[in-house]
């Protein structure tokens, strides 16, 4: 009796994770479309507000709120615009907690895409590392997806790098996920 893919799958390690990561990536661009409605973002994305109004951005995930090393918008920067702003204040370190925003970030995303005219942006200094990081764990969470799928399914649109810290968060939850699905 053979079994399914699925039921074989294990939570790869961080170092067979960034071999995936590195594989075939495209080249780095400031903004990219990467699920239907979702751009992940830098910096000067997200501060430019003639381009989001082009992308029809309504709703933006800043994962990197803050003044120190941040994209300090907040807000009160959009007041002049319609968006829905939610931020996360988070490092860009390895030794970084960036799993406690990960349900409440998916959930931010997950209720963003409900309504199919939202356009979400997700971003951060880069758009590399924190805001790929949360998308990736909205994609684990919401989509079903292994950590695997969601890593080739982001990397085929946009160049990411989670720091090694956030990759093994992520495999955490990976590991999480699966145990819970397996009930």
């Amino acid at each position: 009796q053979k079994s399914s893919a699925a039921e074989d799958y294990v939570t790869p390690g961080g170092y067979e994770l960034e071999k995936i990561l590195n594989r075939g990536s495209v080249a780095y661009t400031h903004v990219n479309k990467v699920w239907p409605n979702v751009y992940i973002g830098d910096e000067q994305t997200a501060k430019d507000k003639f381009t989001l109004k082009g992308l029809g951005i309504t709703h933006i995930l800043n994962a990197a709120e803050g003044t120190w090393n941040n994209v300090d918008t907040g807000a009160d920067y959009y007041r002049d615009m319609d968006v829905v702003y939610y931020g996360v204040v988070a490092e860009d370190i390895p030794t970084f907690d960036l799993s406690q925003y990960f349900f409440s970030a998916a959930k931010f995303i997950k209720e963003t895409l409900e309504n199919p005219q939202n356009k979400l942006l997700v971003h951060c200094v880069m758009g590399r590392s924190r805001s790929a990081t949360l998308f990736l764990a909205y994609l684990m969470i919401y989509e079903n997806m292994t950590v695997v799928d969601a890593i080739e399914h982001v990397k085929r649109q946009r160049r990411i790098i989670p720091n090694w810290g956030f990759l093994k968060q992520l495999r955490e939850l990976d590991q999480q996920l699966l145990e819970g699905r397996g009930d």
